[in-house]
């Protein structure tokens, strides 16, 4: 009995191993921004945690080992970084922008093959085997190439949702009559001229990419990957992806199509259980009284030390004359006029500070991070975009009603403080911010578990292939229909040459039987 008892647990016995094994994972994330990376790290730990083996390939190794994960550091990626960022924020026109975002993809891509790390651990042929291949799906063609590399199915994630771009590689629809591009800062809701804009703006931005900065990619395709270029051109790989998470959600935007393998994770980092404070910033917030607290900060990008010396002098002027207390992210340890009720800092928790119930308002560059964050939390905004989706982030904060934007070139002291009053007296801000906080917050899973749950399904079916778009695999010419269009204007085109020469033939016949019967009086 004990014996066949042990005899029909053999296959369980067999099975369970291969249940229970981690799949080995590349993650591809070298952005020098750290707010993608600060996006997807809790998703990649979360995953290390659940067994699966993480190798990640970034910017910004972690300081303390974590089980399961190891870094290969790209520290290149930051050459030159800083001069395009400040250079972003004086273009003068689309062409200008789109030139610089794409120099920067192409320059990380170049970085990261470059790599001697990423050469010696992933490029040598049977060095390494991954199970699948997670990256930051960005106009880094070339990258996707290690989907191929090691035959493992490949995982886009967009830290700012998607675009035409990121809507090729999976066939995604993107009508431009009410999908505006991110960087036009326009809504859903377009005027006749607002279409009209959006369509050319997104048409030199494909056009920039085409023309000037996709064939890079190729090249560095041919150049690091010679044994897949001989066979496969890189175009056809781009197609090939298994899912796309993006950093999005329709309660913080507005609601779009999607196709089965593009899933809206947007606040993917965010903890449902914020950290406590340092006692410092806890004990300052708390010395704030009923008045409560401004948090102010422009983000990873751009660093508010930098900003002109005027322009920090009057934020310093209009802070002083707040009840509030303010918690200012800045980049130096010092800042000669500082106010009493100003608390400077490098770097702050900010979702555990957004959690705080003293916090009543976030004075934001607009970058979506800081957006889905302000809206988890429930707080108003008072927005100062600099570049690329801000502009976006903060009209859509306008016209949902939880916040109000600034030209941070153009803004003055009065209109500062009268922007933050209203802000803090007008109960509407608030409370269009909670009710957005409890449609966001109403999911049957969190983004991180939705995220896992996909990245799993993914592996455990192999790459997904069933849910792949037909879109796929048509040209351009039969995406749009433009064949079938053809056939109908040639059709039209046919049927209207031969009513015409229809017409030529019976006005010929009709004046010849004139002519026939004048001439037939004439003889009688």
């Amino acid at each position: 009995m004990f014996a066949l008892r042990l005899c029909s647990l053999i296959p369980i016995i067999i099975v369970l191993p291969s249940l229970l094994e981690g799949a080995r994972i590349l993650a591809i994330f070298p952005f020098p921004g750290p707010s993608q990376y600060i996006n997807v790290l809790p998703y990649l730990k979360a995953l290390a945690a659940r067994g699966h083996i993480i190798t990640s390939v970034n910017g910004f190794p972690q300081k303390k080992p974590v089980a399961n994960f190891r870094d290969i550091y790209v520290p290149e990626v930051f050459h030159s970084y800083d001069d395009l960022i400040s250079n972003v924020t004086e273009v003068k026109n689309s062409w200008q922008l789109n030139n610089i975002m794409n120099r920067i993809f192409t320059g990380v891509t170049t970085a990261v093959l470059n790599n001697k790390d990423v050469q010696r651990e992933l490029l040598t042929p049977g060095k390494n085997h991954y199970d699948l291949i997670i990256l930051e799906a960005l106009r880094t063609d070339a990258l996707y190439a290690f989907s191929a590399h090691f035959h493992a199915p490949i995982i886009g994630l967009s830290t700012f949702g998607t675009d035409w771009n990121i809507d090729e590689l999976v066939g995604n629809a993107g009508p431009l009559s009410y999908i505006p591009l991110v960087t036009t800062g326009l809504t859903d809701r377009m005027t006749y001229w607002e279409r009209v804009r959006n369509f050319i703006e997104t048409t030199v931005a494909w056009a920039n990419w085409k023309l000037m900065y996709q064939s890079v990619q190729f090249k560095l395709y041919e150049q690091f990957f010679p044994h897949l270029a001989n066979k496969v051109p890189l175009l056809e790989l781009s197609k090939n992806f298994s899912l796309v998470l993006l950093n999005q959600h329709f309660s913080l935007s507005f609601p779009r199509p999607y196709v089965p393998n593009m899933v809206e994770v947007g606040g993917l980092h965010i903890s449902h259980k914020p950290a406590p404070l340092p006692k410092d910033i806890e004990d300052f917030i708390e010395g704030a009284g009923s008045a409560g607290v401004i948090y102010f900060s422009l983000g990873s990008n751009v660093k508010s030390k930098d900003l002109p010396e005027e322009q920090i002098q009057m934020l310093l002027k209009t802070f002083a004359s707040l009840p509030q207390r303010v918690l200012w992210k800045f980049e130096n340890d010092q800042l000669p006029g500082k106010p009493s009720n100003v608390f400077l800092s490098k770097w702050f928790p900010q979702p555990d500070i957004l959690a705080h119930p003293k916090v009543k308002l976030f004075i934001t560059h607009g970058g979506l991070l800081s957006t889905i964050e302000s809206i988890h939390h429930g707080k108003p905004v008072l927005g100062l975009p600099f570049f690329y989706d801000q502009f976006l982030n903060v009209e859509r904060a306008i016209r949902s009603g939880f916040g109000l934007g600034l030209d941070h070139n153009k803004m003055t002291a009065d209109e500062l403080k009268s922007s933050i009053h209203r802000l803090l007296t007008e109960p509407s801000f608030a409370t269009t911010a909670q009710q957005m906080s409890n449609r966001y917050r109403d999911q049957p899973m969190s983004p991180q578990e939705t995220a896992i749950w996909w990245t799993e399904y993914i592996l455990r079916h192999k790459g997904g292939h069933h849910m792949r778009s037909a879109a796929q695999d048509l040209s351009f010419v039969e995406y749009h229909n433009l064949d079938v269009l053809g056939l109908f204007l040639v059709i039209v085109i046919i049927a209207f040459i031969a009513f015409k020469l229809i017409l030529r033939k019976l006005w010929g016949l009709a004046t010849h039987q004139k002519l026939y019967e004048e001439r037939k009086l004439k003889d009688q």
